[in-house]
Formats: C-alpha cells, sequence, structure tokens
C-alpha cells in the first residue's frame, strides 16, 4: 500500500517547475503581450482584458522610445502572468485565419483581372456571373488597361489607372466570403481610442 504522505508514489505529477522553464513561459507571456499591442484596445475588448493590462497596452502604442517599449513590454509580460492565455491564443489564430482568408480572395480578383485583361473568354464568363455589372464600363476599363499595358511595353511611364479601376470595379461584384469579424475600425475611430 502506498504512502498517503508520500508526494513521489502518486501518480499525479508534481506541480514544481524549474527556474528555467518558468524564464521561458515568462518570456512566452512577454511575446504573447507585445503582439497585443498592434491591436486598439477597441479591438481587444471581446478578451475581457484586466484595466491595467489595457492601459498598459494603450499606453505602449504611443512610446516611440526603443528603451521605453523594451520596459513597457517587460511590465506588459509581468501582467500577462496573471491571466490566462488561452483566449488570447484564440482571438490571435482568428485573427490570422481573417487576415489570410482576405489576402486569399484579393488575389483571387487579382487573377481574374489578369486573365480578363488578356483572355475575352474571362471576360464573358465574368458578365456571365455578374449580370448586373455595367458591360460597357467594364469592357471600356479593360481596352484601357491593355493600351496602358501595350504604352508600358513601349517603354511608357504611365500609372496603370484602368488597370486599378478594373480591380476596384471587380472588388465591387466579387464580394469578400464572410469572416465573422464585425469589428472594422477605421482610422478615425482607431486615433479617438488613443
Amino acid at each position: 500500500m502506498a504512502n498517503q504522505y508520500n508526494q513521489y508514489d502518486s501518480d499525479e505529477p508534481v506541480g514544481i517547475i524549474s527556474k528555467s522553464q518558468a524564464k521561458r513561459e515568462a518570456t512566452e507571456l512577454q511575446k504573447l503581450g507585445a503582439t497585443l499591442l498592434e491591436f486598439t484596445p477597441k479591438q481587444l475588448l471581446p478578451l475581457n482584458l484586466p484595466e491595467n493590462l489595457l492601459h498598459a497596452i494603450k499606453e505602449g502604442r504611443k512610446i516611440t522610445a526603443n528603451v521605453a517599449t523594451a520596459r513597457n513590454k517587460q511590465y506588459i509580460g509581468k501582467l500577462m502572468r496573471n491571466i490566462d492565455p488561452a483566449p488570447i491564443y484564440a482571438f490571435l489564430d482568428a485573427q490570422n485565419g481573417i487576415t489570410n482568408a482576405h489576402n486569399i480572395w484579393l488575389h483571387q480578383i487579382e487573377r481574374l483581372r489578369e486573365r480578363m485583361v488578356t483572355d475575352v473568354k474571362a471576360v464573358e464568363k465574368f458578365i456571365a456571373d455578374y449580370p448586373e455589372v455595367d458591360i460597357q464600363y467594364l469592357r471600356q476599363l479593360i481596352r484601357n488597361a491593355q493600351k496602358e499595358r501595350q504604352q508600358q511595353a513601349e517603354g511608357k511611364h504611365i500609372p496603370p489607372k484602368a488597370f486599378r479601376e478594373l480591380f476596384q470595379l471587380m472588388k465591387q461584384y466579387i464580394k469578400e466570403p464572410a469572416t465573422g469579424y464585425q469589428d472594422e475600425v477605421t482610422a478615425e475611430e482607431e486615433n479617438n481610442e488613443e
């Protein structure tokens, strides 16, 4: 029969960690806290972070001096020791997924735009998929984009104005897949948060 007072007879892991392990965990929390500086306090509201941590993040976003930035990150890391990091990791994963989905959507439009400038069949398919598009304006943009490309090939330095306008037109019709991100923050709102 195992001695009930002997902690080493138990199958439970002992709750003691080494100093180096504690330091690694503290460094990891400091890095995690530093990533929160990329977000406005408004974007971080769903995390229900403690007020002192939100204040440190808000102040940290204003700091420009390297030494002060490092000190602020250390302070944020210290505050992070008192909270559960799991919701923050989930939040960051969701943000990265949104960013990736958005980038994929933009790249799909760019590839389609390139095909439309070089292939008439791609234009016809776009018109068939989006019959509400202004066909005359679409074809005009494509012709102008082709002219711009020809002039650039001849060595003329002209901006790809029609090529960009075509992209903007396509974005109006090819809707971005739903990302679940409700908190669109404008630059003005972001400045008001600081």
